[in-house]
């Protein structure tokens, strides 16, 4: 309770003066809505909402649970193919450089409208931050440790889960928290261009100019991302007790 004390305070505090600055018209609410607005839209459409937060939850967690999934086995792979690793890393790079917005149409184009595409968005967005970190934590065993392996004629999947994996351990952790968070954008991008969930009820509420619309789907999104993270949290806990991997 002590560490998320301080982030409360900030939140009620922040909450309060944009309640009051709109309220003693020093904020248009136009442009930003009350939070108190933003509270009674949510109640008023709480259907139309639940229903969209639910069908972008589970396309999230379709596209996620595939990049853990293939992003963790080509890691995997690349530890121990250095040819592999440098005929495919590179097109793993290059499609984390292209925006995701750029190659939405073509995902339509593809897999046609709908969940399809939001999980297609999803996973291409979140599988690059699983890959380098596994791999980086895959590759960060020493030449000392891994000598001492071969010593005592350890076959390569051996050293793999004897000691890279446990090793790597940290580094998975940091890229799930990441590829957590980029899958819901993803997500977003993909249902603004595909429809369904939050990203098209706020693709409606831009053109209706419904800002308290847009601020709680907003909202939403947020306590999605707040959700991922503490699964992952009590996960990571539950494994830690259980296996005390070292945590760089």
């Amino acid at each position: 309770m002590k560490k998320v004390l301080p982030a409360l305070v900030f939140f009620c505090l922040l909450v309060l003066g944009l309640e009051l600055a709109v309220k003693w018209d020093l904020l248009a609410e136009s442009l930003i809505p009350a939070p108190s607005t933003v509270v009674k839209t949510l109640v008023e459409l709480q259907a139309d909402f639940l229903a969209a937060f639910f069908e972008t939850l589970k396309n999230v967690v379709i596209g996620l649970l595939m990049s853990i999934v293939f992003g963790g086995g080509l890691a995997l792979i690349f530890s121990l193919s250095d040819l592999l690793k440098r005929a495919i890393l590179p097109f793993a790079i290059f499609f984390q450089t292209v925006p995701i917005i750029a190659i939405a149409p073509l995902l339509v184009i593809y897999f046609g409208f709908g969940a399809p595409t939001v999980i297609a968005s999803s996973f291409i967005v979140s599988i690059f931050p699983m890959i380098a970190n596994t791999l980086m934590g895959l590759e960060s065993a020493s030449e000392a440790q891994k000598d001492l392996f071969k010593i005592y004629h350890a076959s390569p999947l051996k050293i793999l889960f004897k000691l890279k994996l446990p090793i790597a351990y940290s580094y998975v952790y940091s890229g799930l928290k990441i590829s957590a968070g980029l899958s819901i954008i993803g997500a977003i991008a993909g249902e603004f261009v595909s429809g369904g969930g939050l990203g098209a009820l706020i693709d409606s509420a831009r053109t209706q100019q419904r800002v308290d619309i847009v601020f709680a789907a907003l909202l939403l999104l947020s306590l999605m991302g707040l959700l991922f993270l503490a699964t992952l949290e009590i996960l990571n806990r539950l494994i830690l007790k259980r296996r005390p991997f070292a945590m760089n």
